[in-house]
């Protein structure tokens, strides 16, 4: 085994463990305080989105940012009727001030403003289990995934999108989630179907790290910043939970009637 492998290990543990431990602060507090963590973590992507896509237009990216924020907590607190045109806005807004590549701007930025008010509808009406359970598969996914795929290697996943992704680190994923299902099937009472629910969270938060890859790939950049030593930026380290956060959605509607 080279250092080489593991030279990003330490930054990685390391901003990942403070990540951790703010996000668990906030999923424990909710209200106002997860609203405003949520709206900023939204902000952030769409400022790197911006910068990804159009580096000229900072300027842009910092407005685009804070309208995304706005958007995503407004658009809880507000009647079913005004929620798609305010989630819109960011996406609408954006698409004649960026100078390129608009589609891709209007369909990430839609994604950031729906999963924004996903993760604050999972938290408030679903409950604090279930924001939990998300946090727990999605991290257990990308861990299970770096570990195994970097020991055992072998073929690669798909290597025209994501060079570093082997197929036994995306099953060694799947595997860790089933077993976070698991933990909390029996904690919950939700039977054996709960660990499929959790492994197909793990798959849909592998597609949207597939998605972010492949659009970086697109643009040229390895990271979609340098905010969070070891994992680039939030776009990177976040592309998982908003890819699964539709689906627990729907998972939640089904098997949480009472809430975790």
């Amino acid at each position: 085994m080279s250092d080489g492998r593991w030279s990003d290990l330490t930054a990685r543990v390391l901003s990942a463990a403070v990540l951790v431990i703010i996000a668990a602060i906030m999923v424990w507090l909710g209200g106002l305080w997860f609203e405003a963590f949520i709206a900023t973590a939204c902000g952030l992507m769409t400022w790197e989105l911006v910068r990804m896509i159009d580096p000229q237009r900072r300027g842009v990216a910092v407005q685009l940012a804070i309208l995304t924020g706005v958007a995503v907590v407004l658009s809880y607190h507000l009647a079913p009727l005004y929620k798609l045109p305010i989630l819109l806005a960011p996406a609408l807004v954006g698409a004649g001030q960026i100078g390129r590549a608009r589609g891709t701007y209007i369909l990430f930025a839609i994604w950031i403003a729906t999963s924004g008010l996903g993760f604050i509808s999972i938290r408030e009406n679903l409950g604090f289990g279930w924001m939990v359970w998300l946090i727990l598969v999605v991290i257990a996914t990308d861990v299970a995934g770096y570990f195994v795929g970097k020991t055992i290697g072998g073929p690669k996943f798909w290597p025209k999108v994501s060079p570093k992704k082997t197929w036994s680190g995306t099953a060694g994923g799947w595997v860790a989630a089933a077993l976070v299902g698991t933990v909390f099937a029996i904690h919950a009472g939700f039977g054996v179907p709960f660990v499929l629910v959790s492994v197909l969270a793990s798959m849909a938060s592998q597609a949207g790290d597939i998605v972010e890859s492949a659009t970086k790939r697109g643009f040229g950049v390895k990271d979609s910043s340098n905010l969070i030593p070891g994992h680039g930026g939030f776009l990177d380290r976040f592309d998982g939970m908003m890819g699964a956060s539709v689906f627990v959605l729907i998972a939640g509607l089904i098997y949480a009637p009472g809430g975790m």
